[in-house]
């Protein structure tokens, strides 16, 4: 032992003690880590058998596991203590790179972990170190490495495993980039336009906006905002709304600091609104979600439609004790980051995506082209049905699948949700999901969702598919029937296996919601009534709760349809509903005032809650349409600034939204978007929003990294966050309705976003990979870009001619334009520049007559020459 000397005990025996000054080393908690005593003190489960191989210990995985914990290699007995930071280590290697997972962890059920990272383990040896605290005392916890999921066999070895105490814990500090934050998607033209800063300074400071050539466009001073209580850091804001000139490229500059890039612009949010859609689609069950719609990164096989290894969702029955009925309940939208399919969040999202479109249909300016038919990525196109009506058909089509049948104790009831009989892990596809999947017991609360979500189903179906409208109504009467005639019927706490129990006591709202939107479709009184005399009805602060909208608080969803679409309430009754609404919107408007980020979101006591951002959103929904329905300018500014905080002004200087703006969330909690976890899967698609801060910090790696965190601060970018990075439906669906009205504002800005001032499209050499999907009268085109020259391109501008009379109709992730058989296609704000061996994709769909044909030759800038590769 390095450091000591040995003395002889009273009986002979040599011991070591440490020398004066040494530390004493702490102890070692794993038996047998270099494997010199064989295999003592480890385990493996079944199917994967370990031995001693060149020292070290080796277990042979079989082809096809699907999760990680199919095949373990651990130890047990190992003593933690709580607040006691500890230092696991070890050298591994696979003979088939995998991703495995290494726990320290209970070692019985709920094996709750103290430790749980995804580590990549390829075939040479790489040492890995992990730093983490035990939050709770064991007596005898476990080491696991994780090691099934692959497809292929592997042999998996592990040498010089070591647990120690007495480490000295990694201070997390998130990198926030520059202290100056702005909106890094960018500013509508004729709207305003702020930022904050982070400073020290309690005086004014200088700053100055340029454009993309480094001129000076603007220039002003700060205003000293003091501490921001949700971040802990003394701020200024700065405004810029006198600037109108669109383009590209803005920066601000404070001192030595300079923000993100960003754009101003009319049409910032067209692609936006496209991509907060199309999550829809990406997300759907028991359909291929097809290459030619989203691209080959994101097309994958159906899900759960009975093909093993699934066990399908189109015959399943209960949990054992529920029912004696199976249901085919195919369809449908995966709830979040894992498989389940769950009525109260599916309620919320398809009233929310469907109430998309009904803006369109009474608010003067908005544009329900852009949602119509052939404009979104649904393989519905083409059925005289707006496009966004075909993704909302999808959920309805499910959510109407999981009523109770005729006959039945419940009849008319709905089951709260369907999902895994056991939790998956990550990275799993739908299609290769092998869990028994099951209907777990009716509720009021989800009967209440079908009541009312299938009344506004049945309002807007009625001019495109009559039949479909009445079952619809058929369904929504139904249900509201059944949950009066069983009002208290709540879901079960602790059902939380295999998928989360989603439990709700309240459901008041939920009645209220139903019986406006049955109001709004029928003009029965006896729903009316039900408004009337709803203990909420009037009450602003409890319709629209100051937190915000969510599947568990629904009753602002019925007052929104209320105030907004045409129904039999008298001019009194309507103008209560509307004044409930502008009290709602005027109290979000004043947080966002108050906010030093502009957020219209202001918790009790900083308590930003799992989901915060669509809390956000949904107070975003609220004052967007007091604006729709009063013309007040305040109203629509704090929507602005909402977006601005979400997509970089805000203290961790992130853009919550995928593929927006510089310093995008991509890690989101997801099981087969999951980059993170395996590099053959994609990342997130663009539009998905992150569920942002959570004080609550309720995940492993949340409470690893981000104790003590300030509230707006408490999130982190990474797959295993599912407390703070969590991508579900009834978050994207606000998006796609604030993204939706927020492009109908910049269509009125009188500009084409444009370039900036001074900027002209570079010249470079590039590689062109086109992929067209063609059917008889249309196709779908998917394009990746590649920059082959030394030097980054920014702007960029690629430039063809069709050899025929193909004509670009709807676009994503570009702006093209077409003159006859000429088309240019330029960047949205998000992907102006072209690193040197980066690429951009962009796609478009289109019409064609007779034979078409790819073009054959591509310029990227004014005369810059491009290499044709044979598309897929």
């Amino acid at each position: 032992m390095l450091g000591a000397i040995t003395v002889a005990g009273l009986l002979g025996t040599a011991i070591a003690v440490p020398a004066l000054g040494a530390e004493a080393a702490a102890p070692e908690l794993i038996t047998n880590g270099d494997f010199s005593d064989g295999t003592t003190g480890w385990w493996w489960t079944d199917g994967n058998p370990g031995a001693v191989v060149d020292g070290r210990l080796c277990a042979d995985v079989p082809a096809g596991t699907t999760n990680p914990w199919d095949a373990i290699v651990g130890q047990n007995d190992l003593p933690l203590t709580a607040g006691e930071a500890y230092t696991l280590s070890y050298t591994a290697t696979s003979t088939v790179p995998i991703t495995i997972r290494t726990n320290v962890q209970m070692a019985t059920d709920p094996y709750t972990a103290e430790l749980s990272s995804a580590d990549a383990i390829g075939t040479t040896p790489e040492p890995v170190e992990h730093v983490f605290t035990a939050a709770a005392d064991h007596e005898a916890a476990q080491l696991a490495f994780q090691i099934g999921g692959s497809d292929e066999a592997l042999t998996f070895c592990v040498d010089d495993v070591s647990l120690t105490g007495g480490a000295e814990p990694p201070v997390y500090e998130p990198d926030t980039g520059s202290p100056v934050r702005v909106n890094q998607v960018g500013y509508l033209t004729d709207a305003p336009k702020s930022g904050t800063v982070v400073t020290d300074a309690t005086e004014p400071l200088g700053w100055t906006l340029n454009d993309a050539e480094g001129t000076e466009r603007a220039s002003g001073t700060t205003t000293p905002a003091g501490v921001d209580s949700t971040s802990r850091e003394n701020v200024h804001t700065f405004d810029f709304s006198d600037v109108t000139t669109a383009g590209e490229g803005y920066t601000v500059t404070i001192g030595e600091d300079t923000s993100e890039p960003f754009s101003i612009g009319g049409d910032l949010y067209t692609s936006l609104r496209s991509d907060a859609l199309a999550y829809f689609y990406h997300n759907r069950s028991g359909i291929e979600i097809e290459a030619g719609l989203v691209g080959e990164e994101y097309a994958r096989p159906a899900g759960h439609v009975g093909v093993e290894p699934n066990q399908g969702d189109t015959d399943v029955p209960c949990q054992e004790g529920v029912c004696d009925y199976r249901l085919d309940a195919s369809g449908g939208w995966y709830d979040a980051g894992d498989h389940g399919k769950y009525v109260v969040n599916g309620g919320i999202s398809v009233a929310q995506v469907m109430s998309t479109f009904e803006r369109t249909l009474h608010t003067e300016g908005a544009n329900g082209e852009a949602l119509g038919d052939g404009k979104l990525r649904v393989p519905e196109r083409g059925n005289d049905v707006p496009d966004i009506l075909d993704e909302a058909r999808w959920q309805m089509d499910f959510l109407m699948r999981m009523q109770v049948p005729e006959g039945e104790e419940l009849a008319g009831m709905v089951h709260h949700k369907l999902h895994d009989r056991a939790w998956t892990g990550l990275p799993l596809l739908p299609s290769e999901d092998p869990q028994p999947r099951e209907l777990h017991p009716p509720t009021t609360a989800a009967t209440l969702n079908l009541a009312a979500s299938a009344a506004q189903c049945a309002r807007l179906f009625e001019p495109y598919d009559a039949d479909y409208a009445a079952q619809c109504r058929t369904a929504a009467e139904t249900a509201w029937d059944a949950a009066k005639a069983h009002p208290a019927v709540y879901a079960d706490p602790t059902d939380g296996i295999g998928g989360g129990a989603y439990n709700d006591n309240e459901v008041s709202d939920e009645f209220y919601w139903a019986a406006s939107e049955l109001f709004v479709t029928t003009g029965e009184d006896t729903y009316r009534q039900a408004v009337l005399g709803s203990p909420l009805h009037g009450d602003a602060d409890a319709v629209f709760p100051r937190g915000g909208m969510s599947w568990g608080a629904t009753s602002g969803l019925g007052a929104l349809s209320l105030a907004t679409v045409p129904s039999e309430l008298t001019d009194a009754q309507l103008s209560d509903v509307r004044g409930m609404v502008e009290a709602a919107a005027d109290g979000y408007a004043a947080d966002a005032r108050n906010s030093a980020f502009g957020v219209p979101y202001a918790p009790e006591n900083d308590g930003y809650v799992w989901g915060s951002n669509s809390q956000v959103l949904n107070n975003m929904v609220v004052l967007a349409t007091a604006h729709d329905l009063t013309g007040e300018a305040g109203y629509r500014d704090a929507v602005l600034s909402g977006m601005e905080y979400l997509l970089g002004r805000n203290p961790l200087n992130q853009s919550y939204v995928t593929g927006y703006g510089e310093r995008d969330s991509h890690n989101q909690h997801h099981r087969f978007w999951a980059n993170q976890l395996d590099p053959s899967l994609p990342n997130p698609a663009p539009g998905s929003v992150a569920g942002g801060p959570n004080v609550g910090i309720d995940d492993p790696v949340a409470q690893d990294k981000l104790q003590g965190c300030a509230p707006a601060m408490c999130y982190i970018d990474d797959i295993e966050s599912w407390a703070t990075n969590e991508i579900t439906i009834n978050w994207n669906a606000p998006l796609a309705w604030i993204a939706s009205y927020v492009d109908d504002l910049g269509a009125g800005d009188g500009d084409e976003g444009g370039e900036g001032p001074g900027e002209e499209p570079v010249d470079a050499q590039c590689e062109v990979t086109y992929t067209s999907y063609r059917w008889s009268g249309g196709f779908t085109t998917q394009v990746t870009v590649k920059n082959t020259g030394a030097e980054k391109v920014s702007p960029w501008q690629l430039k063809w001619t069709f050899p025929d009379g193909q004509r670009i109709g709807h676009t994503w992730n570009a702006r093209i334009t077409q003159s006859g058989k000429d088309v240019v296609a330029e960047p949205v704000s998000w992907n102006t520049t072209m690193a040197a061996g980066g690429t951009v994709n962009f796609g478009f769909s289109g019409t064609s007559s007779g034979e078409a044909a790819d073009p054959s030759a591509f310029t990227l800038g004014g005369s810059g020459t491009c290499e044709v590769q044979a598309g897929q």
